[in-house]
């Protein structure tokens, strides 16, 4: 609200100017960080139940179905071209943020140097880092393959008369103990990422009361929890089962 007043009352340029100022400032990046943390967060609800797709006895057909949607859809194309560059632009503010404070303070973080403060929230960016590099990783056995590659095989259902078999794909990768090693090990990192980064998200855009703040942390926690425990149940279930 205050944002929106401020702005009616400067010119198109002055907004741009002041636009561009604000989210190069410290509370601009901060802000930047925490919507763009939410997003991601609600992204990974949605990918997950996607993913759960994989658990079906089907052959593949629910997964590879969604797999197709997921990128033939225009308007769910969108939404991915937004859910990348928000990726990116997370990454980029967190470590502009990371090195602004290594250089300002000494600190890997911005936090408060106290004896509540996590280890989690003195290395989000070393988290953020890691994450990063395992989403690449990821992308590029799966996504990337999909999308620019001849790969995979060409597969057919009732109303989807050609489909890429991404499920073989995934399958395979996941019947490998290094694979799923780096995706436990990644699932891991995304945890301490998120018990850290969902209450702070809230904290920063101004929800923070006691009545609140502990509930927020509560659902954050179990969120941190929760949703990488479901993804990391797909390649345990694959090494363990499906490749028996």
């Amino acid at each position: 609200m205050l944002l929106s007043l401020v702005l009616c009352n400067i010119s198109k340029n002055d907004q741009m100017k002041w636009i561009v100022t604000f989210f190069s400032s410290s509370i601009g990046k901060k802000l930047l960080m925490s919507l763009t943390g939410l997003f991601l967060i609600l992204f990974l609800v949605v990918h997950l139940i996607g993913n759960l797709q994989l658990l079906k006895d089907d052959g593949g057909e629910a997964f590879n179905t969604y797999a197709y949607m997921m990128t033939h859809n225009p308007l769910i194309k969108i939404v991915a071209y937004g859910n990348y560059f928000f990726i990116v632009l997370h990454a980029f503010v967190g470590i502009s943020i990371a090195l602004y404070n290594r250089q300002a303070k000494g600190q890997k973080y911005a936090v408060p140097n106290s004896n509540k403060t996590t280890w989690a929230s003195k290395n989000m960016a070393l988290l953020g880092t890691l994450i990063l590099a395992f989403i690449l990783i990821h992308m590029g056995d799966f996504w990337f393959k999909m999308k620019f590659t001849d790969e995979l095989a060409m597969v057919s259902y009732e109303g989807f008369p050609e489909v890429k078999d991404l499920y073989t794909r995934v399958s395979t990768a996941f019947s490998q103990l290094w694979i799923v090693i780096v995706y436990l090990v990644g699932l891991l990192v995304l945890s301490f990422h998120l018990w850290h980064g969902f209450q702070s998200a809230f904290q920063t855009l101004g929800l923070n009361h006691k009545k609140y703040t502990p509930l927020i942390k509560s659902v954050g926690q179990a969120y941190a929890i929760l949703i990488p425990l479901g993804f990391a149940i797909i390649p345990i279930w694959y090494f363990f089962f499906k490749s028996m």
